[in-house]
């Protein structure tokens, strides 16, 4: 109990975690690298992906801990997409855009998430809202189906235009640099955001955040994250100028977008209401997002 306080254990812990965690998706994905055929070819990635989820989820059970999963959001993406990159041996202008945008992403959000992070007793407040008030009787199924997997098909999803570009392996055009630019507005929105934010609450605890990117909208990082996937489908949509696109695939990012509209912002709003007097004016003069 007294080593799960100490925030650089629990930072060695984490580190571990993920490392056994790739390590089961790696070889996972090794084992089912036969299947490879249109377009069933990111059928492996999907069951590492998960197998790795999987491994988290345990971890998250033994600690006693959901958020042991909340990294995963950010640091599973670009390493899936460089590797897969790597195997397909595609660096092509477009594919490198990519990894940039995607790594700037990930490092940046990872570094937001280790700045906040405490320790192994510090769990996310929804989680254990979930645990002890919502759903106590069928935590585990919410736990494992809800708050671990659900995000994973999401996140995997709105991957999935950026390993039909990568396979593409066509050099980047007009169309490719403007989702590029899209996805880095899109991460550096999400950087000022909460660095604004991180600096208001650390001089005014408990009042209403109104500055910079705040005075214009309630939820700006969350309209990063928004932007960021749409991001990534518009650099897949370069391909309508060489091959042609599958239009479902909007998919990852119309469900990314439903998810913080419909359940991240309404969580975070009724707490908001509830600590936060004067929450509901706020409400009322500011937009939901920009």
């Amino acid at each position: 109990m007294m080593l799960k306080e100490s925030r650089s254990f629990s930072f060695v812990v984490i580190a571990i975690v993920y490392v056994i965690a790739f390590a089961v998706g790696l070889l996972v994905y090794r084992e089912l690298g036969g299947f490879v055929w249109h377009p069933w070819q990111l059928l492996p990635l999907f069951v590492a992906d998960v197998a790795a989820t999987v491994m988290v989820w345990f971890f998250g059970l033994v600690f006693k801990n959901v958020s042991v999963y909340d990294p995963y959001w950010s640091v599973a993406p670009p390493v899936m997409l460089t590797l897969y990159a790597c195997q397909l041996h595609s660096w092509t202008s477009a594919t490198v855009l990519l990894l940039i945008a995607v790594w700037y992403w990930g490092i940046r959000l990872t570094g937001n998430w280790a700045f906040t992070f405490k320790n192994l007793n510090s769990e996310d407040w929804r989680y254990t809202k979930y645990r002890t008030e919502q759903h106590p009787v069928v935590f585990h199924l919410v736990n494992f189906f809800g708050l671990n997997m659900m995000p994973t098909i999401v996140v995997f999803l709105a991957m999935i235009p950026g390993f039909c570009l990568i396979e593409a392996a066509i050099p980047a055009n007009i169309v490719c640099w403007l989702g590029f630019l899209l996805c880095v507005c899109a991460a550096t929105l999400q950087l000022v955001a909460d660095t604004q934010r991180h600096r208001f609450a650390k001089d005014h605890k408990g009042q209403i955040c109104e500055v910079g990117l705040w005075k214009y909208g309630r939820h700006p990082n969350y309209f990063g994250e928004i932007l960021m996937w749409w991001g990534v489908w518009v650099m897949y949509l370069s391909l309508a100028l060489s091959s042609t696109i599958y239009i479902p695939y909007v998919v990852g990012a119309v469900l990314m977008t439903c998810l913080f509209r419909f359940i991240s912002v309404p969580l975070m709003e009724k707490r908001q209401l509830q600590n936060k007097p004067g929450y509901a004016e706020y409400q009322k003069r500011t937009r939901m997002f920009l």
